[in-house]
């Protein structure tokens, strides 16, 4: 009995310590946002933080937006549950900065003023391109949204100690998960609107440091567990995953043998690779990374931030190794499926384990716990702030400045209506996420990151590289692999047909694949090949004045 007692208190002061925690958190980020919004004056101070971030800050900004919820919760869970296969989503979105290093950064900082289309429609015809263009940024990064809030809501059950037939303030687990999202959302649409880039970049920044910090000391605190023998942690890990040598080998999730049937041994080969194309070609698509170079002053100082970006992001990669494979050594795969079935919540339930190892009993657990998740809380809501910034400003500068106000717009009615957008794209995302809190939100990323690379990459590079290129190949390429991504998403596994789909109960799929990136992006560039073909507009100058601003930054505002 007295146990018992000792458990209830336990859980009541971890409750109270996180929820504490998480307010002083909010209290200084909010603070940060109301400081910025005294700064942001202009479009520029809204739109690109006034263009006055070193390559270090925003470096630290870049990793602050990149390192999601995903990459924290979701990486961390797919390898406590999948050992060697999770691994994949580690590397594949870290040699994704190599595409983006070496073919976009530099150029689009030069050639570029707020938005990815100022690029796109720098040689084209503005309407058309502008519009595809908004369209594009708009879905990725409600596709994006949807994992951080998905990410959201599993934490916050997680730190309540709300599990499925449990309640909280009247609420069952689903109604306090939900209520989560629409808070999260709340918080998210308030940075955006207040502190435009300068308030969203110093969140940004703060959050990757504590992120860092966390994942540093859980991973020493993991090893130290093991005496700094990793042999002796795989095989724990190996052991307590349930899946025994097979856990530690490729095969668990993805390239599955299925003994007898050919077809659906080839299908789950083909998903590993889409997979992999997608999480490579991703980044250099996605619409809030993007936007990032825009807030330094030089050519110089992109390339030096996203070096700094390389830098810690390839670090924090390398320490989910030790957070996946800790968290299924110390809390084992039962005990994580139990508290979320995608694993989400691997990370925070290793913390708690690990506080209670070093810290003593209940009370240390609960300490570490509400440590990290406020930390991973950080780092929702930093995402979701850089993701509706990037939409709403698209909405705003491409579609309402350039297409409907044809240029006209004064700078107070973009950042206006570029506010207005936050809140709409913002209550989208909550709406959508509710649905999707089955699946796991790396997993979700991966569903982004091909969508980016069908719709916005093929675009992008030809826009740069292509003499020939033209608005009916941009329209073309933006619209025809966006198109082919959603529909392939829609009509495959991960939305009807399986056990973890979002609509479990029904069954419309016919594609086999979890990623569609295997088709739509070869799909978006055959797209913009042949949109090209088929139009007989060609402007040289316009190419070759591109071409100048983006190899040297001149005339680049």
């Amino acid at each position: 009995m007295s146990t018992v007692l000792a458990a209830e208190a336990g859980s009541t002061t971890a409750r109270n310590l996180t929820i504490t925690l998480f307010l002083i958190f909010v209290a200084i980020t909010l603070a940060i946002t109301v400081w910025a919004s005294r700064q942001t004056k202009t479009a520029t101070d809204f739109y690109a933080g006034g263009r006055s971030f070193s390559g270090f800050q925003n470096g630290m900004a870049i990793g602050g937006d990149y390192m999601s919820a995903a990459s924290f919760l979701g990486i961390a869970g797919i390898i406590a549950l999948y050992g060697y296969d999770g691994f994949l989503y580690s590397i594949g979105f870290l040699v994704a900065w190599l595409v983006a290093l070496l073919l976009v950064a530099e150029l689009l900082r030069n050639s570029g003023r707020y938005t990815m289309a100022d690029v796109l429609a720098f040689r084209m015809r503005q309407r058309p391109v502008r519009t595809a263009a908004a369209v594009s940024t708009i879905t990725v990064s409600i596709f994006y949204l949807l994992a951080q809030m998905v990410g959201a809501g599993a934490l916050v059950a997680l730190l309540l100690g709300i599990k499925p037939g449990t309640t909280f303030l009247g609420m069952d687990a689903d109604t306090a998960k939900i209520a989560t999202i629409i808070m999260v959302g709340a918080l998210m649409i308030i940075y955006v609107t207040v502190g435009g880039m300068k308030g969203t970049t110093y969140v940004q920044i703060v959050k990757a440091f504590l992120l860092m910090t966390g994942a540093v000391v859980m991973t020493l605190l993991v090893l130290a567990k093991y005496k700094f023998n990793l042999s002796s942690l795989l095989g724990d890990a190996a052991s307590a995953s349930g899946k025994g040598a097979n856990f530690l080998e490729p095969g668990l999730r993805y390239g599955v043998e299925t003994p007898g049937d050919a077809l659906k041994t080839f299908y789950s080969k083909m998903d590993l690779l889409s997979l992999g194309i997608a999480l490579v070609l991703g980044t250099a698509g996605l619409p809030h990374i993007l936007i990032r170079f825009y807030t330094v002053p030089t050519a110089k100082a992109a390339r030096k931030s996203v070096l700094w970006a390389i830098g810690i992001i390839g670090t924090f990669y390398l320490l989910t190794l030790a957070l996946g494979f800790g968290a299924a050594a110390l809390v084992g795969g039962k005990a994580i499926t139990a508290q979320d079935k995608a694993g989400n919540t691997a990370a925070p339930q290793l913390a708690e384990a690990l506080g209670k190892d070093f810290f003593g009993g209940s009370l240390g657990g609960a300490t570490l716990l509400a440590i990290i998740a406020a930390v991973a809380f950080a780092t929702i809501l930093a995402v979701v702030a850089g993701l509706t910034l990037a939409s709403s400003s698209s909405l705003a500068h491409d579609f309402y400045a350039n297409v409907i106000k044809n240029g006209q717009a004064s700078e107070r009615q973009e950042v206006t209506v570029a506010r207005i957008s936050a809140l709409v794209i913002g209550a989208i995302s909550i709406a959508l996420s509710i649905y999707a809190q089955s699946l796991n939100v790396a997993f979700l990323v991966a569903l982004a990151f091909a969508v980016a690379a069908s719709g916005n990459l093929p675009a992008i590079l030809y826009s740069l590289f292509w003499r020939r290129f033209n608005t009916s190949g941009a329209v073309w390429a933006i619209y025809g692999g966006l198109l082919a991504a959603v529909v392939l998403v829609f009509f495959s596994p991960v939305v009807s047909g399986a056990p973890t789909a979002m609509f479990p109960k029904h069954d419309w799929h016919w594609f086999p694949l979890s990623n569609p990136g295997l088709i739509s992006i070869p799909f978006g560039f055959l797209c913009g090949w042949i949109g090209t073909l088929l139009s007989k507009e060609n402007d040289e100058e316009k190419y070759a004045e591109l071409e100048v601003r983006a190899l040297t930054g001149a005339g680049a505002h």
